[in-house]
């Protein structure tokens, strides 16, 4: 029998505590508390720092905090520096503003499988329904049946049938490999794999594609996908896109490396050194 793995939940940040809030919070209530927290911090403010220290006082598993200096958009970076900072063999990467389901942890343990990572998915919300969960508090995951029902008729929420049904966890395995719709706001990767590829690679510049660069460089190192919808879904809360200048360009290095097969990340793990035991912890 397969032995479970160590998880943990690496969960990105930039200067918005109250969504982040929402999101640990969600995480103290999971079915499963077998797992770490790891809050990939990329250069927010005190007022971040705060709220972490706040829910640290609480919360049932263990919570770590990894900031770096504000530079730009570096997040493959604050992913990398989690990562470095996690215990568990096995990282689920979770977005600051992607509250999960009660059984998120739990899915993921009974999708997880050697030689696989698996992708996720999310609901979108809408900014009317975002303002009103961040300042009643609202749990989103504990809503009754009629109430997703009904933010979905309002066009609150873009889908709403994979927070009701549960696919069965045969047929997820990707025969056809794609990078497509890959969201590093909900993918769960072995650490072992992480270190095969070198991890995220930080040489990406501004937002954009470094996620299916991840999943490309895993896939040509022998990893494959299996598909978390039905089973995994986050809550993503809207927020403002961000600037989007580097699109292209990261798209292109994307599609060069998967027709040449590249496995390694320019600037990655390895490239940390010291940091992978003096990471800056809070």
């Amino acid at each position: 029998m397969q032995q479970a793995p160590t998880i943990s939940v690496v969960i990105t940040t930039y200067n918005r505590p109250d969504a982040l809030s929402a999101v640990v919070e969600a995480c103290f209530l999971q079915d499963d508390k077998n797992f770490e927290i790891i809050i990939a911090d990329d250069g927010s403010t005190a007022n971040t720092r705060e709220t972490i220290d706040r829910l640290r006082e609480r919360s049932p598993v263990p919570l770590k905090h990894v900031w770096q200096p504000d530079e730009g958009f570096r997040a493959a970076m604050a992913r990398n520096r989690g990562t470095l900072a996690a215990t568990g063999d096995y990282i689920i990467f979770l977005d600051g503003d992607c509250i999960p389901q009660r059984d998120f942890i739990a899915r993921h343990r009974a999708l997880a499988r050697p030689g696989f990572l698996v992708s996720g998915s999310r609901i979108l919300l809408s900014q009317a329904l975002t303002e009103k969960v961040l300042a009643e508090g609202i749990d989103l995951p504990a809503l009754g049946v009629a109430d997703k029902l009904r933010y979905r008729l309002r066009g609150d929420m873009n889908k709403v049938l994979q927070l009701l049904l549960r696919w069965p966890d045969l047929g997820r395995v990707r025969r056809k490999f794609s990078w497509r719709r890959i969201k590093s706001c909900n993918l769960a990767v072995w650490r072992a794999d992480l270190d095969k590829v070198n991890g995220f690679d930080e040489s990406f510049v501004g937002w954009g594609h470094e996620d299916s660069d991840l999943v490309v460089r895993l896939f040509h190192a022998g990893v494959l996908r299996k598909d978390g919808a039905f089973a995994t879904e986050v809550l993503h809360l809207w927020h403002r896109e961000a600037k989007r200048d580097e699109e292209s360009s990261n798209r292109r290095v994307v599609l060069e490396r998967a027709a040449n097969k590249t496995t390694q990340a320019v600037r990655g793990l390895r490239e940390h050194g010291a940091d992978r035991d003096h990471a800056a912890l809070g």
